[in-house]
């Protein structure tokens, strides 16, 4: 057995190199082993082999068999599949001759039935073509019909389906059928509209149209015919049967256009009734203000305005009366009195276009007919209820060249107007000093004329109708702004060494209101409009930063920020000037009261009653002086800036130059606490109710200064065991900060309160 067992150490796993393949091993190994006993199992197992090896034969020979049968089978396939192949190109070729021989066969019947197609075709075009003239004939001999008959009305239905007849025509290449089909409309149209305008202009005659009076004279009152409603009647059906006509008359009528270069918005033709109705008005104005005549003058815009204007106020309530029911029966969308209202509107730009030319270069004139413009158009909106949408003068003056002209005009008036006010005896009285509810603001004269030109100037430009156009005439309110500021500014530095007196402080007052001013119109729908439409124009030519325009869209910044970033750095500046002038006039007043002898005073014990420091009395009458006469010359919110400035500054100069450059007995602290409570503070108390906050570094000294002995002992140890400790925390232990806060004294830090306890003299010997 070990013979048997180095044997099979011996075996290696490789079988290219073992005369015994590997599994062999494996397989002996695995069914008999070590154990004698199993070698009874070999016969048994070589039976089983034999078996296996048996089967495994006959399947080999059976697939050996088999595999030929296959080969044989699929290539017999390919052979057949190749004959069908063969035979299907037989086929093909078959065919395709068969194809050739047929088409050379029909080749001539097709191009006969060619022929005979394109002949039905174009029969039928001609049939189509004689169609559509036998339909024109047919609603023209209809039209004949019942004009024959009197019946006009079915003659004008009847012509406005020709008319519509005609436009379904217009992408026809029939030219002739189009000509016959337009020239049958415009002979019926002409007709029609000759027998039917006569009698509207007669009806019209009896309703004494045009009216050139008020609209209590148009009533049939004193001498009312008898056949009044008869006239009505036949207004509303003549008024029905031209409307008719409408689409007719705007196919052969081309309404006069003003040149492109003025921009009107779209808008169709005036109705054919209205423009009958307008024949009379259009030649009054034509004889009036065209030509020679002695109203034609290009000084006196407002002749042809105001007459506008009072041909729609004379004839609103017949038209809203008489005409707007009839349009309304008739299905029409046509607001009578606004369809009046823009054919004399038209009228007016056809004259303004006319005339601007000849006055654009003199400013008196460009200007008094633009004044004129915008008073008519102020008028238009809002008394007759003109729409934005419709074109307007304001199209007239929006011109590339009349609107340069604008802007220079109002330039240039408008500086005038600013030399004017400035130069102005009242420039810096307000017109309300008398008045004090109104006078809140102390609003010099120069400044108010000023924000009024500006708003004039809003109201002049709002009604243009492009966003690019206000905004050029915003640029001008920016830089009247400027220019205002910057002459302010020069005046201001001329009232430099008076910074206390009354033009310096009317000047500060001007620059608040105009700042204020331009803050609330920042807010205005209109203003934010103009932002809206700056923030467009910006981002198309990338003029901002990204931060800006960020800004500009949340709302964040506004249109006039710079403007106003301006005016309060000024403010800014003027109020410092002033500050530090009284400031100069306190410390030259205080130079007694901080030599005071605070080391030696008597306590409050020795005095019977506590009084004011006689060197006191320079500085608090000084703040006091000052104070009063700021608060008459400065407008409320300049005041509160203005005090609470100073206070801070007399603070810090009262502490650190009366204070910490002092020592205190008992009686010193006393008075300066007195002198500081019981009359510095109180000179605040007419501004602020608690003027003590204002003072904190002398209020928070006062009461280190005036803690009895044992309290100044015991915050004396525990700042001392504060620093001591330093940064280690003993929750038993209080902080030096709380116990401060408990003392009242929050502005103070640590170390300055430990100063000031040794300003203190009063300590007890074994104590210090």
């Amino acid at each position: 057995m070990a013979a048997i067992n180095v044997g099979r150490e011996q075996v290696t796993r490789d079988p290219d190199r073992c005369d015994i393949p590997y599994y062999v091993a494996e397989f002996v190994e695995r069914e008999v082993g070590t154990d004698l006993n199993c070698l009874r199992k070999l016969g048994k197992l070589i039976e089983e082999l034999s078996e296996n090896k048996k089967q495994l034969e006959e399947q080999v020979l059976t697939v050996s068999s088999e595999v030929p049968k296959r080969i044989q089978n699929a290539l017999k396939s390919a052979e057949d599949s190749k004959k069908s192949l063969s035979q299907l190109l037989e086929e093909e070729t078959v065919l395709f001759d068969s194809i050739n021989s047929h088409l050379l066969t029909a080749q001539p019947w097709m191009e006969d039935l060619g022929v005979l197609i394109s002949q039905i075709e174009e029969v039928e075009r001609h049939l189509a073509y004689l169609k559509w003239i036998s339909q024109i004939e047919e609603l023209s001999d209809n039209i004949q019909q019942y004009l024959m008959t009197n019946n006009v009305p079915e003659a004008a239905t009847t012509l406005a389906s020709m008319a519509e007849l005609d436009i379904k025509l217009q992408e026809s290449s029939c030219s002739h059928l189009l000509t016959f089909v337009r020239s049958t409309v415009k002979f019926w149209h002409k007709i029609l509209k000759d027998k039917l305008s006569s009698d509207f202009e007669e009806i019209l005659t009896h309703l004494h149209w045009p009216f050139v009076g008020p609209p209590q004279s148009q009533v049939f009152g004193l001498a009312a015919p008898a056949n009044v409603p008869e006239i009505y009647n036949n207004l509303e059906t003549l008024f029905s049967q031209l409307l008719k006509l409408q689409t007719s008359d705007e196919l052969l009528t081309k309404p006069k256009q003003l040149p492109e270069k003025y921009s009107l918005p779209p808008s169709p033709p005036i109705i054919l009734p209205m423009q009958i109705m307008l024949n009379s008005l259009q030649k009054r104005f034509k004889y009036h203000f065209t030509g020679n005549r002695q109203t034609n003058i290009l000084s006196k815009p407002e002749w042809y305005l105001t007459q506008a204007l009072m041909w729609i106020g004379n004839h609103a309530k017949f038209l809203d009366d008489k005409i707007q029911p009839i349009l309304d029966k008739a299905g029409s969308s046509v607001n009578a009195r606004l369809e009046f209202s823009r054919a004399l509107v038209m009228l007016i730009l056809e004259k303004l276009a006319a005339d601007i030319p000849c006055l654009l270069y003199d400013d008196n004139l460009f200007c008094h007919l633009v004044d004129e413009v915008l008073l008519f158009e102020r008028e238009l909106y809002a008394t007759h209820g003109y729409l934005s949408s419709f074109p307007s003068c304001m199209h007239i003056l929006s011109e590339e060249t009349c609107f340069q002209r604008w802007l220079t005009v109002e330039r240039k008036f408008a500086l005038q107007k600013m030399d004017s006010i400035l130069s102005s005896e009242a420039a810096w009285v307000s017109q309300y000093k008398d008045i004090t509810d109104v006078d809140e603001m102390k609003v010099p004269d120069c400044a108010e004329t000023f924000t009024t030109l500006l708003q004039v100037i809003t109201d002049r430009y709002k009604n243009l109708p492009t966003a690019s156009r206000k905004l050029q005439f915003l640029e001008l309110q920016k830089d009247l702004v400027d220019d205002f500021r910057i002459r302010l500014t020069q005046v201001m530095k001329e009232e430099t060494r008076a910074s206390l007196a009354f033009r310096y402080c009317a000047i500060l007052n001007a620059v608040n209101y105009i700042a204020t001013v331009l803050a609330d119109w920042a807010d205005n729908v209109f203003f934010l409009e103009l932002q809206q439409a700056a923030l467009e124009v910006c981002a198309d030519s990338n003029a901002l930063s990204k931060l800006q325009l960020g800004q500009l869209a949340c709302m964040e910044s506004s249109v006039f920020d710079d403007m106003i970033n301006l005016l309060e750095r000024l403010k800014h500046d003027m109020l410092t000037r002033q500050v530090d002038h009284v400031f100069r006039e306190v410390k030259d007043a205080a130079k007694l009261y901080k030599k005071e002898r605070w080391l030696s005073l008597p306590s409050q014990a020795e005095q019977a009653v506590m009084s004011l420091s006689s060197t006191a009395c320079p500085l608090l009458l000084t703040l006091r002086d000052r104070l009063l006469q700021l608060e008459q010359q400065l407008c409320y919110s300049l005041f509160k800036i203005f005090w609470q400035m100073l206070a801070e500054k007399v603070d810090m100069f009262i502490y650190q130059e009366v204070i910490l450059a002092n020592h205190f007995n008992e009686g010193g602290a006393a008075q300066l606490q007195f002198d500081m409570t019981r009359n510095l503070f109180p000179l605040f108390s007419h501004y602020c109710k608690r003027p003590e906050n204002y003072f904190k570094h002398i209020k928070e000294a006062c009461i280190i200064l005036n803690l009895n002995v044992g309290s100044a002992l015991l915050l004396k140890d525990a700042l001392h065991s504060a620093s001591e400790n330093g940064t280690i925390l003993d929750p038993n232990q209080p902080s030096a900060t709380a116990v401060l806060n408990e003392l009242g004294v929050y502005k103070l830090a640590q170390q300055d309160v430990e100063i000031l306890l040794n300003l203190r003299t009063n300590w007890p010997n074994i104590g210090k």
